[in-house]
């Protein structure tokens, strides 16, 4: 089975790169997208181009137009899709997407960035607090969970091109570095990191100065999963060629 997890920065600007003729060529069983930025109702002729490429398609968008967004898109019928975590201010930009499977479930996961100033970053501190405790009560329900989506967090200093320079840059301060860390030992597995321990693999690129041609990235986007998948784990990869946004995508490989 393969799930791919990619920020898109705007579906329809993401069809203009030919994304559709990747994401059939990608041929993954599920796609947890990120950043949509739109609402079904705005985009039939792409919601057309998913359905002919047999996904079922579930969206929970902002209600800011052109902000936020997730979507999951999936081969296999969903059990239960639950839209949103219940806290309106999070579910009012569109963050959390869960689809439930037979034997574990997927969540597509925005959360918050603080780059674009100190009131950003308070409501960034408050989602980590929330979604501690949101995650925790759900696991108890769903045991095998993969939470994938862009984290706007960098765990350790190898997930950054620079982290000296960046050490008080929002998405690697050290509140939030320690956030993941923490998250992670209450039972989480970063899969990428499950496979490969190598710096330089990126997810993020700023847009400024060629970043991406001269790969000073972030790695930002997860494919986080419980303790009880681990032993589905099969590879993780992330796919740098792929350039329909300032991100990549992620793939999982699992049973």
């Amino acid at each position: 089975m393969k799930i791919i997890s990619y920020n898109v920065n705007g579906i329809r600007a993401a069809s203009t790169k030919n994304f559709f003729g990747w994401l059939q060529a990608a041929n993954a069983d599920m796609v947890c997208l990120q950043e949509v930025k739109a609402m079904p109702l705005q985009i039939p002729e792409i919601i057309g181009l998913i359905e002919q490429l047999g996904y079922h398609h579930y969206w929970f968008p902002a209600e800011k137009k052109g902000y936020s967004g997730v979507a999951i898109l999936t081969k296999i019928k969903p059990t239960h899709v639950e839209y949103g975590c219940g806290e309106e201010w999070i579910d009012k930009e569109g963050r959390i997407l869960r689809a439930d499977f037979d034997d574990f479930s997927l969540m597509s996961l925005y959360m918050p960035s603080g780059s674009s100033g100190d009131e950003r970053q308070v409501k960034k501190y408050e989602f980590m607090k929330f979604f501690d405790v949101y995650i925790g009560k759900l696991r108890k329900e769903i045991p095998s969970l993969i939470v994938s989506g862009d984290y706007n967090i960098c765990h350790t200093s190898i997930d950054i091109h620079n982290p000296k320079s960046n050490a008080n840059s929002s998405g690697f301060l050290p509140e939030e570095r320690e956030w993941m860390q923490l998250f992670l030992d209450n039972g989480f597995i970063d899969t990428f990191r499950y496979f490969n321990q190598d710096p330089h693999h990126y997810t993020w690129w700023s847009y400024r100065a060629g970043s991406r041609g001269k790969n000073l990235g972030w790695r930002i986007d997860y494919h986080l999963a419980t303790k009880p998948m681990e032993g589905r784990l099969r590879n993780v990869r992330i796919l740098p060629d792929a350039i329909h946004s300032d991100h990549c995508p992620v793939l999982l490989e699992m049973d």
